[in-house]
């Protein structure tokens, strides 16, 4: 995976750069000792790795145009990092940048929830949005697996989604206005608390823009009042693409689950040693989570569970307390830190129809038989969103490229079937060469242009999203 040549002039540069910033930041504020800066040489895609420049940690809107004023007149690029757990190098630095992370930005602004919505800093993390207005019977609906620890700013770079997207939609539709900072330190705000702006839709822009356009610092989300109650079956079935044809039944027959979360033999034992959730040891099993009165639940459910039937399940289990609801989704919720238990792996976020499911799991695990290396599945199958776990040995020469050699390979069947290379990680370095697969050379450079109106020297975020050699005449200025 090539990177940019580091600027001689920055790198030699680094003394001025780093007290001009603490001239404009707080001490602590400011970390640029090699030793520490390796705490920001990549993020959650750790096969790659790069201390950069210097890190800054800001607090404040007006401290994050500060800072990107002076990298601006210094030509040095910037890397906008959230919480650093992208998945596909988002947040990888060069050792020529600036590494700009606003985790210490996580304050609620305000609350209203006569006009529901909630104003946070961009640093605060997605589960503790639902945290700051469940009390009063509130949620934020956008739920990535990493809802913990993921930030924000992260969730709106990478247009996030996550279990319960199928009903509630991804971060672009709960996202309502936001406060960005421009490489050159201009402020702009755009949307607001309200359903739409007038003009163009530069929220739909940005969102999913993944650091190139701007560090966005303040976030205005939508939040939705609780569902009156919650119940998922679990579904077990003797194969993949039977599993796969049972989720195109359910959404042919126009039912409308809040969730439907495939798992794969290899995922359930993983996740069945580590959590002990009392999966049954099956070929595959769905999850199926619907919402509502009670009356309304019973409905869905005995609709979802007359499908299931017509695809001879080896398991059909209703909730019928929290307690069984908890320990059926507790497994999934283990899952990626149970597979990480027993295997490095490689997770992609291809998205494809869901009448595709069933030729594309098949693909997969031919694929995966000639590569020699075993793929582990779980993912959001009612809107398609794919998460192909691809195991490998990271200490064993050659893995890791059989490994993205693979991933190539699946990511390209996905757009193959009518999907696309991502779903909610985003492009970052993983799929940057992939970008000609599923996009012209027109179609890209529409999109470089985008970026020349808000970054005219492509100075945030320059190495993610578009090939180098596209790019490389832009870089250079």
């Amino acid at each position: 995976m090539d990177m940019p040549t580091p600027d001689a002039g920055v790198l030699a540069r680094k003394s001025r750069i780093v007290e001009r910033l603490r001239a404009v930041l707080p001490s602590d504020a400011v970390v640029h000792d090699e030793a520490e800066t390796r705490a920001y040489e990549c993020d959650a895609l750790t096969a790659y790795r790069c201390p950069p420049l210097v890190a800054v940690l800001p607090r404040t809107t007006e401290e994050v145009s500060a800072v990107l004023r002076l990298c601006h007149e210094e030509g040095v690029p910037v890397v906008p990092r959230g919480s650093g757990t992208s998945l596909a190098g988002g947040a990888l630095p060069t050792a020529d940048c600036v590494i700009l992370g606003i985790a210490r930005m996580n304050r609620v602004i305000e609350t209203d929830y006569d006009n529901r919505f909630i104003r946070v800093q961009a640093g605060r993390t997605n589960l503790s949005v639902t945290g700051a207005v469940e009390a009063d019977g509130f949620f934020y609906a956008p739920d990535p697996s990493s809802q913990l620890a993921c930030a924000i700013a992260g969730n709106i770079g990478m247009n996030s989604g996550g279990a319960h997207c199928l009903k509630y939609g991804v971060t672009t539709n709960n996202l309502l206005g936001v406060t960005m900072v421009l490489m050159d330190g201009t402020v702009v705000e755009i949307g607001g608390a309200h359903l739409d702006a007038p003009g163009l839709d530069l929220l739909g822009v940005i969102c999913g823009s993944e650091g190139q356009l701007g560090v966005v610092t303040e976030a205005t989300l939508r939040i939705l009042p609780k569902p009156e109650e919650a119940r998922p079956v679990l579904m077990g079935f003797a194969s993949n693409e039977v599993a796969g044809a049972c989720v195109s039944d359910i959404i042919r027959a126009g039912i409308l689950p809040v969730a439907i979360e495939f798992m794969d033999r290899p995922c359930i034992r993983a996740t069945e040693a580590f959590a002990h959730a009392g999966y049954p040891d099956c070929e595959a099993l769905l999850i199926v989570e619907v919402e509502g009165s009670p009356a309304e639940i019973d409905d869905q459910l005995a609709r979802i569970v007359e499908i299931a039937k017509r695809h001879d399940p080896v398991e059909l289990r209703e909730s019928r307390s929290e307690e069984e609801s908890r320990r059926i989704w507790l497994g999934r919720k283990s899952a990626f830190g149970a597979m990480g238990q027993i295997n490095d792996y490689m997770c992609l976020d291809g998205t494809i129809p869901v009448t595709e499911l069933p030729l594309v799991l098949r693909r997969i695990g031919e694929m995966a038989a000639e590569a020699g290396l075993e793929v582990a599945n779980v993912f959001h199958a009612g809107d398609g969103n794919m998460h192909p776990l691809i195991l490998f040995n990271a200490n064993k020469p050659g893995d890791l490229e059989r490994c993205e050699a693979l991933g190539a390979r699946i990511l390209k069947l996905c757009v193959e079937v009518g999907g696309c290379l991502t779903g909610e990680h985003g492009v970052g370095v993983e799929k940057r060469d992939l970008m000609p697969v599923q996009f012209s050379p027109a179609d890209l450079e529409a999109q470089m242009r985008v970026k020349d109106v808000f970054d005219p020297r492509w100075l945030l975020n320059p190495a993610k999203v578009f090939p180098l050699n596209a790019t490389a005449a832009r870089r250079e200025g």
